[in-house]
């Protein structure tokens, strides 16, 4: 016979999969914000004659901001309350929208999408310590459930953008990201949110704090301070200065230099999210020459690569105890750089040939790697799994999505003064004559005004030349699932030394069973 009592204390602390759904379709919002803004990037080149790397800041306003808001957050949701935060992000997602569609120039863009940025980050402060709470002991299986989300979101968003067809106007595809966010918006009226993890088992705020230590700060808080400085015209001596002070106060309260394995795994996030995002920023502009080839738009090749990341996060569980945590995305860093690789000389269906193995590889890259930071640092609570996220997100749009384009504009730059020294011609010196500086450094971007006025056999010209330096900018990506691969098969061995990799369960009554690779 079932004890009542039992049963009543069980159904009590049963997990609320509707909160899981409103936090999942709140991910699907993020997605949404992403990938539409992907697929009109280029448009937005043509209508506001921008450079790719103006678009290439563009697309990284939409990734870095998110760092902003989910550290600030993760500092203090536990105090104001995870719903309050959850409408703040609902208000962020309507303002971006609103702002991006009625855009004039550039700085609107930028603004609306670093608006959008900052409720991602928001939903991300949220959603990744409720779900990690919900589900202590399947952090793993239920965070790559999350972030299914995100995947389902981007092919969804993808999906619907792309069936409005070229011939529709750019503003009416942004405007589709109102619909998942009035639907989250809706679900998280009703629910109730659990304590954190870190609060149940009584781990003070310091504690927390000193999970991250100085040395966690001193990572995320320069490459925040530099990056704002970098828009607002600080000198680099005073980013140094505001990051040397923020990192010292930090430290001084904690008394900690952080855990080392914490800050290791926040230096291979960098790479991580440069492969995963910086990539996907680009990857609808860099695949347009070919996939209008063969007859179809660029933005499936983005769709594409997230339905098979869709999928196959539903079965992380499984996978995630056949291999540890760095064992899985060991195996993925060399899938995805292999993908990438291929992808930079790819012609016609060899494209879905690459996009297949780069979409395998990233499918694990980020709710494994959020997860093993939840399993093995569950005394950061909120904030040991929020900065790891943060920090990639600012990677991926200061470095990934920014450097794509740089490179682009100098690899261009670089093949048209060779063409004209081997046809004695003078196509460098009349069309690619915008100076410009970026965080990167200074470059030459072609002018766009000029080239639409240009002869039809010299358009030809640069257009080709163009295309094939936007595709084999990839292979400068590649080098970043490199260092992954080397970093995780190093951490391997550390495991091993250490008898194989364990999750670290709070008040735990039983030690975890190791998983040896």
């Amino acid at each position: 016979m079932v004890n009542p009592t039992l049963s009543k204390r069980t159904a009590s602390t049963a997990p609320d999969m509707k909160l899981f759904y409103a936090c999942f379709i709140s991910l699907v919002t993020t997605a949404f914000g992403f990938i539409l803004r992907a697929i009109v990037l280029p448009q937005w080149g043509v209508d506001f004659k921008l450079t790719q790397t103006q678009l290439g800041e563009i697309a990284g306003v939409g990734l870095w901001p998110f760092a902003i808001s989910i550290v600030l957050f993760s500092l203090v949701i536990d105090r104001i309350g995870y719903k309050t935060a959850m409408f703040f992000a609902v208000f962020c997602h309507i303002a971006s929208a609103i702002l991006t569609i009625f855009a004039t120039g550039y700085w609107m863009l930028y603004i609306g999408s670093f608006i959008c940025a900052i409720g991602n980050g928001t939903v991300e402060a949220v959603a990744n310590p409720v779900v990690a709470t919900m589900f202590p002991k399947e952090k793993i299986k239920w965070l790559s459930r999350l972030h299914a989300g995100w995947a389902g979101g981007l092919v969804l968003g993808g999906i619907m953008a792309l069936f409005l067809g070229v011939n529709t106007r750019w503003e009416y595809k942004i405007a589709l990201i109102l619909i998942p966010t009035l639907i989250y918006a809706i679900m998280i009226i009703s629910r109730k949110f659990p304590l954190n993890e870190r609060v149940q088992a009584g781990v003070s705020y310091k504690e927390m704090l000193q999970e991250v230590g100085a040395g966690g700060a001193l990572i995320i808080v320069a490459l925040i301070i530099f990056q704002l400085g970098a828009v607002f015209g600080w000198t680099t001596l005073a980013s140094v200065i505001i990051t040397l002070l923020i990192t010292a106060g930090f430290g001084y309260y904690t008394r900690s230099l952080g855990k080392p394995l914490f800050i290791v795994l926040l230096l291979i996030m960098i790479p991580l999210a440069t492969t995963e995002l910086g990539t996907d920023s680009w990857i609808t502009d860099l695949m347009t020459p070919e996939m209008n080839k063969i007859g179809f738009q660029a933005g499936w090749v983005l769709v594409y690569t997230s339905a098979i990341m869709f999928a196959l996060r539903f079965f992380a569980g499984p996978i995630s105890h056949r291999f540890s945590s760095p064992g899985l995305l060991a195996i993925c860093s060399a899938i995805a750089g292999i993908g990438l690789y291929i992808m930079s000389f790819s012609v016609g269906s060899l494209i879905l040939v690459a996009a297949t193995i780069y979409g395998l590889g990233k499918s694990f890259f980020w709710p494994t790697m959020l997860g093993m930071v939840s399993e093995r640092f569950p005394k950061g609570g909120a904030l040991t799994l929020n900065i790891t996220g943060g920090l990639g997100m600012i990677a991926a749009g200061v470095i990934g999505a920014g450097i794509l384009g740089f490179i682009q504009d100098k690899s261009v730059d670089n093949k048209i003064t060779a063409y004209d020294v081997a046809n004695h011609t003078t196509i460098h010196s009349t069309y690619v004559t915008e100076q410009k500086t970026s965080f990167f450094g200074d470059y030459k971007a072609l002018d766009q005004a000029k080239l639409a006025t240009a002869k039809a056999d010299e358009q030809h010209t640069v257009t080709t030349i163009s295309d094939a330096a936007k595709k084999e900018a990839l292979r400068y990506i590649v080098i970043f699932p490199l260092i992954m691969l080397v970093s995780f098969l190093l951490l391997i061995l550390y495991f091993k030394s250490k008898g194989g990799y364990k999750a670290v369960t709070l008040n735990q009554t039983e030690e975890p069973e190791a998983t040896p690779y």
